[in-house]
């Protein structure tokens, strides 16, 4: 479906049509003269995405240096409450594939999503579906403040008059243009402000759509450690060479790659990844400031996506903090 010509017309309204739903959506942008960035902003009646799998906040539409567009549509059908009508370096908070509190309120069986909300489990249901969009019970409180090169996002949730209510948080997450330069930094605090531990996981999905260049060939990811197989790539598009990953064969509109790896230390130097793309001539440098604790890749023919884990675990009245780097670059002529 991504490589079927439309009529010129047809496209021409289709990107009219694109503008118009476009024009919908709280956004703001931000500048420091080497990056350019959109993002759209967490609303619960006008939002952009209004599904339940991700954090509502740092959706970034477009992310522009002098040469390259890094993020974009990625997708082919527009929902917004599909749980992956989302775009750019967006993140998801897990603990043991479940929801902070999921099962734990037998009474009003609501839940917790870090960045979306209370959401309640529906009757009957005895396993949590991440790819599923839960009903909103309390979205929380979300405030956004705009500068010229950074923009500070904050959720507030005091949690419902139940079991999942001792989890409550105000969440922080500031994304930062680095004066000067083309680098980017995702900052994020996490206070605990309820009555039990908040234990998660969190990971930032990295939707990399670099110039809209197919991934195939022309496409590798680096990592500063050896990739050692937990669920290998299967089906031959893909495999994992050492120390990177590589493609065999341009992916078709409907294959997609997938795999577990390991070999990380307990130390954040190895939070270090590099996604070049050869044919758009694009490439980003990743790093992070914990320690990797998990590490999922999944690509399809329009994005390539590193998915590395963090733990947290904050007690109550305590809170956090941990910074994802973006460094972008373009690569030599002879690397193209």
């Amino acid at each position: 479906m991504f490589e079927k010509a439309l009529p010129v017309l047809c496209l021409l309204a289709m990107l009219a049509g694109g503008a118009r739903l476009q024009a919908q959506f709280p956004e703001a942008q931000i500048a420091n003269g080497k990056i350019t960035a959109k993002l759209y902003l967490p609303d619960l009646n006008r939002g952009y995405y209004r599904g339940t799998r991700f954090d509502w906040s740092g959706q970034i539409s477009s992310l522009r240096t002098k040469n390259h567009e890094y993020f974009g549509q990625w997708f082919p059908r527009y929902d917004p409450q599909l749980h992956d009508s989302i775009m750019g370096p967006v993140e998801e908070f897990l603990y043991n594939e479940a929801a902070l509190g999921y099962g734990e309120d037998s009474t009003g069986n609501t839940f917790v999503r870090i960045g979306v909300g209370v959401l309640r489990k529906p009757a009957g249901e005895t396993k949590f579906d991440r790819f599923k969009t839960y009903e909103i019970v309390d979205p929380g409180k979300w405030s956004v403040h705009t500068g010229r090169d950074r923009i500070r996002f904050v959720h507030e949730l005091s949690g419902p008059s139940s079991p999942a209510g001792n989890y409550a948080y105000v969440y922080t997450k500031t994304i930062v243009l680095k004066r000067g330069s083309p680098v980017m930094l995702i900052e994020h605090t996490l206070k605990n402000t309820g009555t039990k531990t908040i234990l998660t996981s969190q990971y930032d999905h990295n939707f990399f759509v670099m110039d809209a260049k197919p991934t195939g060939p022309a496409s590798s990811v680096k990592f500063p450690f050896e990739l050692v197989p937990v669920h290998a790539f299967e089906g031959g598009l893909a495999e994992a060479r050492g120390r990177e990953i590589v493609y065999l064969k341009e992916i078709g509109p409907e294959q997609s790659v997938f795999g577990e790896y390991k070999g990380f230390g307990n130390h954040a130097k190895d939070y270090s990844i590099r996604l070049e793309n050869r044919a758009a001539g694009a490439g980003v440098h990743i790093t992070g400031s914990r320690p990797m604790t998990k590490l999922i890749y999944w690509s399809i023919r329009t994005t390539f996506c590193p998915e590395a884990y963090v733990d947290l675990s904050i007690e109550p009245g305590r809170e956090t903090k941990w910074t994802y780097t973006y460094e972008f670059y373009d690569l030599p002529p002879q690397a193209k």
